[in-house]
């Protein structure tokens, strides 16, 4: 069975024809209504299924993966998104929807991890601070970079604070204070600063973290994400659990998709947790160029 949502990547199911496409190779497509919760279908189905997918962007996977996940059935992502991080990161290429279909007929299997925040599945990550305020901004879905780049001077610039958002740190030490606190399903290796970057694996059995502060006065005029300013300090790890409290609700994206939840927010990994199955003809990308600074200190 595989879960169409229409609306990911502004209408991509219905310009791939995924309903025939399913039809003509014996999947039961299942397509969302505008007020189904993908949770709910998911766990109604999942019961009849022996494979379960997803067409959907970032926001749609986790909820599938955990259903498959609980009935330990094979989990297929089909990616129709916007930008489609999980599949990249998997070894699905974005680009070809139509072979991930072929997941369902002989694909090759292999187990992946998932995490978890207060019991909420995620696949890729959950991330507070400047991204997590410009996610809950109403204009966020429908442009994402014009909103990051109008918003991003008002929340990084020199007279900005950091977040309240208080962490034990890889040296032991207490923080309380920072601009982003990304928490992720694996670690993210970085190819280009302020911290955008992908997961070389996918099966290590822990989250990855990174903390950062925008040094003040050095906002410069934005014209990319990379642009908006410099690093005076930044730390990533790896950790098996991981806590972060606060004085109030924290506001993050998680897998892209606002939340806001009340502290402590408690993170745990879930090894190997998915039975992931990928199209044959699927050949994942080479590893990105890494971009590896030395870590300073916040």
């Amino acid at each position: 069975m595989l879960i169409l949502n229409p609306r990911s990547g502004g209408g991509k199911a219905q310009r791939y024809g995924l309903v025939g496409e399913c039809a003509a190779r014996g999947i039961e497509p299942i397509v969302l209504g505008p007020d189904d919760d993908i949770s709910d279908v998911a766990a109604a189905v999942a019961g009849g299924a022996d494979i379960i997918g997803v067409a959907g962007g970032d926001g749609c996977q986790a909820p599938v993966a955990e259903t498959a996940a609980r009935h330990d059935l094979p989990f297929v992502c089909v990616p129709i998104g916007t930008w489609n991080h999980f599949a990249m990161d998997v070894g699905i290429d974005r680009h070809d929807v139509i072979g991930a279909l072929e997941a369902f007929n002989g694909g090759t299997e292999r187990r992946i991890d998932l995490a978890r925040m207060n019991g909420r599945i995620f696949v890729n990550n959950a991330s507070m601070g400047w991204y997590g305020k410009v996610v809950q901004s109403d204009t966020y879905r429908e442009a994402k970079l014009r909103t990051v780049l109008e918003m991003l001077p008002n929340l990084v610039g020199p007279h900005a604070e950091p977040f309240c958002l208080r962490f034990q740190g890889p040296d032991g030490n207490e923080y309380s204070a920072v601009h982003l606190l990304l928490v992720s399903n694996n670690r993210y290796e970085l190819d280009r600063p302020p911290g955008l970057g992908t997961r070389r694996g996918m099966n290590e059995g822990a989250l990855g973290v990174i903390a950062s502060r925008i040094a003040p006065g050095r906002l410069r005029p934005a014209h990319t994400v990379a642009d908006v300013g410099e690093l005076s300090g930044w730390m990533d790890w790896g950790v098996s659990t991981f806590q972060v409290d606060s004085d109030g609700l924290v506001e993050l994206g998680l897998d892209g998709e606002r939340v806001k939840v009340h502290p402590p927010l408690l993170f745990d990994s879930l090894p190997l947790a998915l039975r992931l199955v990928v199209s044959n003809r699927q050949a994942p990308a080479g590893p990105p160029r890494i971009w590896r600074p030395r870590a300073r200190r916040l």
